[in-house]
């Protein structure tokens, strides 16, 4: 008598990719028919947590349609395919159960924040064995040289154990593909509209045309590193503002799970091999480990990276003035810097690091409001939006998180006149002060009369008054426009992977 076939159903959620994918590996390893699952969960198309703005916007979901509609496509030419639904896991893994009868498995990768572990946690009570991996790091859990609990507070010092004491595994390859079990309906993968996101057009101004799916994230690390050598500048070019190439952009595709980390370090490995070895293409693998250091530090603290008073436990009078934060939100502080960089968000869902340093700097310590406001404007808006990153950034912002230093605090007017010192970035996104043609664009409010006048600038009117004005401001207000003034400041460390993600520099 024969025994019956062995089907396992793999969840997948932020690693819809092939390469580099233990739980699809060994799920394909163990089992006659596999069921390679996606979930639309509704609960991420509600409301954020405190202060009830869209979950999800519209330039991620685009991006997550397309990526899993890449990694549909992907296991179809290899003879599987993506099974689809619009549900909660632990609602739809157990009918999945249920209708197939002969499942022996379901395997997928942790995740380390309470909403994602909420459904780990029903899962395992499917009534079927649960293997789990990890599988979102450049640094493997199980190889750090200390406890999770353990883990330093400093990033320099988790960066400098790792650094020396742990290995990099190698990339997993994904050769062999089990089909899935025969009559099993695939799924229609859903339309924003039926998730009820409204559909956005692409803006022309956008850095680069961000598209999902691993196919794409691949070909992007080909673009970097081999066609274009742009890796081996990085470390000089990645506080631009405007263009594709600046920065990696790798954030974007990391977030999803469309490119793993230990992709792009070995894929660097081998370009320093190859072609060079210097600042810049350390840089890069310096960013990833910020982002494994964020999803560390949510592991450690749990729900405290949720909390007002972050991991440090600080009481700060936080203000939530609904007024101050929407015209943050939607580009209105009458500080240029500020609201061209809102805007891009707005229109294109991404921001550079140095833009996201900046606002989230404003919001904080200028506006003094609440940061989980930006949290979850973050969360909301960017494509690249990734949970440990977006709140362990903005808890090292408000000064309530992983970092040594007190009151760091940037100055709006200096960081936009050592980054955009002629104002193109904030022309770019703030059409209503295009005549304004050096950088005194930074300062509008300075300008005489006569100057408005002619650039067609009248404040409070085309254009809003400052909704705050830092003292720190004037002494770059007062020196000739549109002149680098000086060098630019050294007060933090890059985060090209969110804050980057995600860029932090």
């Amino acid at each position: 008598m024969a025994s019956k076939a062995r089907i396992a159903i793999c969840l997948l959620r932020n690693d819809v990719r092939l390469h580099d994918n233990e739980a699809l590996s060994w799920a394909f390893k163990n089992a006659d028919f596999v069921v390679p699952l996606y979930c639309f969960d509704p609960r991420h198309y509600k409301g954020t947590w405190h202060f009830n703005l869209p979950k999800t916007g519209s330039h991620r979901l685009k991006f997550l349609l397309e990526s899993v509609s890449d990694l549909r496509n992907t296991l179809r030419l290899k003879g599987s395919n993506l099974i689809v639904r619009v549900g909660k896991p632990e609602v739809i893994v157990p009918e999945l159960v249920k209708t197939l009868s002969d499942v022996q498995n379901l395997v997928f990768h942790e995740e380390v924040t309470y909403e994602e572990l909420k459904v780990e946690k029903a899962l395992k009570h499917c009534g079927i064995d649960v293997k789990t991996f990890w599988g979102h790091t450049l640094y493997h859990k199980s190889d750090l040289s200390f406890s999770v609990n353990n883990l330093p507070d400093v990033y320099t010092q988790f960066r400098k154990s790792v650094e020396a004491k742990c290995p990099v595994r190698k990339v997993i390859n994904v050769d062999e593909v089990k089909p899935v079990p025969e009559g099993l309906e695939e799924g229609q993968i859903p339309t924003m509209e039926d998730l009820g996101v409204k559909s956005v057009p692409v803006d022309p101004r956008i850095a680069l045309n961000f598209k999902g799916g691993e196919t794409v994230a691949l070909d992007r690390l080909n673009h970097y590193l081999w066609e274009t050598d742009s890796v081996a500048t990085y470390k000089e070019t990645r506080n631009g503002m405007i263009g594709a190439d600046y920065s990696t952009k790798f954030s974007t595709w990391l977030a999803h799970g469309c490119i793993s980390p230990r992709k792009i370090f070995w894929e660097i490995k081998q370009y320093e091999q190859e072609r060079t070895a210097n600042q810049s293409t350390y840089w890069v693998i310096f960013e990833l480990l910020w982002r494994d250091y964020f999803r560390y530090v949510a592991l450690k603290y749990g729900n405290q990276i949720f909390y007002e008073g972050g991991v440090q436990n600080k009481r700060i009078p936080w203000k939530q003035d609904k007024a101050m934060f929407e015209a943050w939100k939607d580009g209105r502080t009458g500080v240029p810097y500020v609201d061209a960089n809102m805007r891009e968000m707005a229109a294109t869902g991404f921001m550079s690091n140095r833009g996201r340093q900046n606002v989230a700097s404003f919001l904080t310590k200028d506006l003094k409001l609440d940061w989980r406001m930006g949290a979850e404007w973050f969360e909301s808006q960017l494509i690249d939006h990734d949970v440990t990153s977006n709140y362990g950034n903005w808890l090292y912002s408000a000064g309530i998180g992983n970092d040594p230093r007190e009151d760091r605090k940037f100055n709006m007017v200096k960081q936009g006149l050592d980054y955009d010192h002629d104002g193109e970035y904030v022309r770019l996104w703030v059409p209503e002060l295009e005549k304004i043609k050096d950088g005194s664009v930074h300062h509008v409010w300075t300008l005489s009369n006569s100057v408005l006048s002619r650039a067609e600038v009248s404040l409070g009117e085309t254009y809003p008054n400052p909704i705050v004005i830092a003292p720190e401001w004037s002494r770059h207000t007062n020196k000739k426009s549109g002149r680098n003034q000086g060098p630019p400041q050294k007060q933090n460390k890059g985060i090209d992977f969110y804050f980057k993600g995600s860029q932090k520099h």
